[in-house]
């Protein structure tokens, strides 16, 4: 029979046992609950321990005192100085996204006590936390001498979790004893720390035996058969109260029947020679992998991307006027003219006209006379021409190199004051620095040295260590915009040009309309949705509390400001154009947004990924926000849709108590670079915005009912992407890197 000892404040810990925490006075503690509601009570907490001595995590034991009745839980939490080091924070994340899956899933079900039961988080803080039900039985490590009745349980058990694991596309690849827990009837596995996709690169986690082979030396991708490796080590362990072999079957596998009879495969060293866990699951109770199957939520969101599919398929055959192709917002130029952003003139270079600025940032003519050759193009880079093709226009300054490198590409950055967009901008600079755009072939130098070194260390350095960054102040006394910087892109054939980046605040869009007229010229635009303001969202009250907002349903009033400005020669405007879900952080567990965030980021540009992101963020707008904020992508013809998160993490007092780690704020950009042909994709830039025309728009579905349905490639509906596309496409990258 099982002996059990009670494994303290939870899986791995030592202390004091559940009863009421003997530590300081009661506390308040402010937590968000699984459902996203704020929660706010009283607290006392018991001694501390590492839950891992290996891990920064620490877990007590603690009473919440709501209303006068005691809830009992544990809290794991890190320390402050263990907070400030990202890569303890990216596992408290893991762990709580997690057991928010898990809680979606299982809760309410029969499937619920096989995993922690999370009761809240609160992770945007200094000492950032989750709570959770006690834990419920022993640690494996800590049991003796199990009956070959129970092992059958036990295993059956294991088996189910990591089905139900693998059916969200999670591989936990931390099980071992320590977070195995047994009660003597039923199993709860703990450990969500360690989770991580399918089809990941692996990186070495985890202790001999009990990690694969793969898993420990970080080879290959991983596969859901690594836990099976790690569940079968425990089970011997468990049998045998010994640990196995840390690379192959244990030498008496033989001598012990239930391991013998469903796991000798589990042993295998590589994964593709172990069954799945659906396999050993339904060699320990046949059927089961298809009861957990069912538990998988329906899709709500088909209808959701037939609509984005069909808007595709319109925006396709709508004709396209001859004299746009190729341009900005609708102005045919030829390839040797310069508009100047600003009077929206043609400007010419003219060595009499250029200037540079003094001690006190004052322009003074700038004399070339006596200036040599190897000189003359460095001096002349640090300079500006002073523009006059518009004598009633205020004065204005065009940087030289804007305008030696043929036809420049204009960004500006559109949405409220309140979306980030600033902060956006500034980590898409920042990022382009670090040299992210060099894997698509491109190289980048600034327009003028003195701006942007002005620009780092105004904007990117404090913006990296994790200051919040001042209201947009770009647009000048005068009233017109002036763009915030610009960089000399070389693309891979070796071509030149320059790229000027607005920025504006969002009342001032509003509010002047000088401030309108750049864009009337402007190339491309990104219009930043602000979550809070568009999504009704439970989990975004206490954001929109702290911000003193509402909901807005109408949509961002700066996106039809600029919409209704922009020159409109047919049925849909021709500027090319993204629309980014910003501080998508604060929807960093919530599907589909969790998809995208927690991919690695683009080192090529995948036209199908670009769509599905596209597709998943449009179904989800329409869905929680309302048409209103899809505005920008029914008016414009060549619009993709993203999820970027230029902090991370929401501020507290003006900082960022993690730092400010950006997440996929380069994808935007590099959808409209490769509109504009500065990225090379297959089938060109038309193709890549707006997707091929594909033969399903003519075939109806089977079982359409005559009411003129279409297959959606991509779609869930139609058996496409979501997280079950991703483990495909994952699972046949790793069979073919085993």
């Amino acid at each position: 029979m099982t002996r059990t000892t009670h494994p303290g404040p939870g899986p791995g810990g030592s202390g004091p046992g559940p009863g009421v925490p003997d530590g300081p006075d009661d506390a308040k503690l402010g937590f968000s609950t699984p459902a996203g509601r704020r929660h706010i009570t009283r607290v006392r907490f018991g001694p501390e321990s590492r839950r891992d001595p290996q891990l920064p995590p620490l877990i007590r034991n603690a009473l919440l005192d709501d209303r006068g009745q005691g809830q009992r839980c544990v809290q794991v939490r890190l320390s402050a100085a263990d907070a400030t080091e990202p890569a303890a924070r990216a596992l408290l994340d893991t762990e709580a996204g997690t057991a928010l899956r898990l809680h979606r899933l299982v809760d309410g079900t029969e499937f619920a006590p096989l995993f922690p039961r999370l009761i809240g988080y609160e992770l945007d803080t200094d000492e950032p936390f989750l709570l959770y039900d006690p834990p419920r039985g022993a640690t494996a490590a800590k049991t003796h001498v199990m009956s070959s009745t129970d092992q059958r349980v036990l295993a059956r058990d294991l088996m189910l979790a990591l089905c139900l694991l693998d059916g969200q596309g999670l591989v936990p690849r931390g099980i071992s004893p320590a977070n195995v827990l047994w009660d003597g009837t039923s199993l709860q596995l703990w450990g969500l720390e360690g989770v991580t996709d399918v089809g990941r690169p692996r990186s070495a986690w985890g202790r001999a035996p009990y990690s694969s082979p793969e898993q420990r030396q970080g080879e290959g991708v991983t596969d859901s058969r690594d836990a099976v490796w790690s569940a079968a080590q425990v089970l011997y362990r468990l049998v045998t109260g010994r640990p196995g072999h840390a690379d192959r079957a244990p030498a008496d596998l033989g001598e012990h029947r239930v391991l013998a009879e469903t796991l000798r495969d589990a042993f295998a060293p590589r994964a593709t020679g172990r069954p799945t866990p659906a396999q050993l699951l339904d060699l320990l109770s046949p059927g089961a992998s298809g009861r957990a199957a069912l538990l998988a939520p329906p899709d709500e969101t088909q209808q959701d991307r037939q609509v984005f599919e069909q808007a595709l398929r319109a925006k396709r055959q709508a004709p396209v006027a001859p004299s746009t192709l190729g341009t900005g917002a609708g102005t045919a130029l030829t390839e040797s003219e310069v508009i100047c952003p600003y009077c929206l003139e043609t400007i010419q270079l003219d060595l009499g006209a250029l200037y540079v600025t003094d001690s006190r940032m004052q322009y003074q003519p700038l004399n070339l006379a006596g200036v040599g050759k190897l000189r003359r193009q460095d001096v002349m880079r640090g300079a500006v021409q002073k523009c006059t093709a518009d004598p009633d226009f205020p004065e204005h300054f065009i940087p030289v190199p804007y305008l030696t490198y043929g036809r420049p590409l204009t960004v500006a950055m559109v949405g409220q004051s309140s979306t980030g967009k600033s902060h956006l901008l500034t980590q898409m600079i920042a990022e382009i620095t670090d040299g992210g755009l060099e894997p698509f072939g491109l190289s980048w130098q600034s327009v003028n040295p003195e701006q942007h070194a002005r620009f780092v260390r105004e904007r990117v350095q404090p913006l990296r260590n994790g200051r919040v960054l001042a209201h947009t102040t770009v647009l000048g006394l005068d009233g017109f915009a002036r763009f915030a910087e610009s960089l000399l892109l070389t693309d891979a054939h070796g071509q030149v040009r320059p790229v000027a980046f607005f920025d504006l605040g969002g009342e001032d869009l509003v509010r002047t309309d000088a401030a309108l007229r750049f864009l009337l010229g402007v190339d491309a635009l990104v219009f930043v949705v602000d979550p809070v303001l568009a999504l009704p969202l439970p989990q975004l009250d206490h954001a929109r509390e702290r911000g003193g907002v509402e909901v807005n349903r109408d949509g961002d009033l700066a996106f039809a400001t600029v919409l209704d400005r922009l020159p409109k020669t047919g049925q849909y405007l021709e500027v090319a154009a993204t629309m980014v879900l910003g501080k998508a952080d604060l929807l960093r567990f919530q599907s589909p947004v969790d998809r995208w965030l927690g991919r690695p980021g683009a080192t090529s540009l995948d036209a199908t990924l670009i769509r599905e992101e596209s597709q998943d963020v449009h179904a989800f707008l329409r869905r929680h926000a309302g048409q209103a904020w899809l505005r920008p992508f029914d008016a414009i013809r060549r619009c993709t849709l993203h999820v970027a998160s230029a902090t991370g993490g929401q501020e507290d007092q003006g900082r960022y108590p993690a730092g400010a780690a950006p997440r996929r704020v380069l994808e935007p950009l590099l959808s409209l670079l490769a509109m504009h042909g500065l990225i090379d994709v297959p089938g060109g830039p038309e193709a890549f915005a707006r997707g091929e025309a594909a033969a399903w728009e003519a075939v109806p579905t089977d079982g359409d009912g005559g009411h003129g349905q279409f297959g959606v490639p991509g779609a869930r509906g139609a058996g496409g992407p979501g997280r079950a596309r991703d483990r495909e496409r994952q699972r046949e990258r790793g069979e073919e890197e085993q």
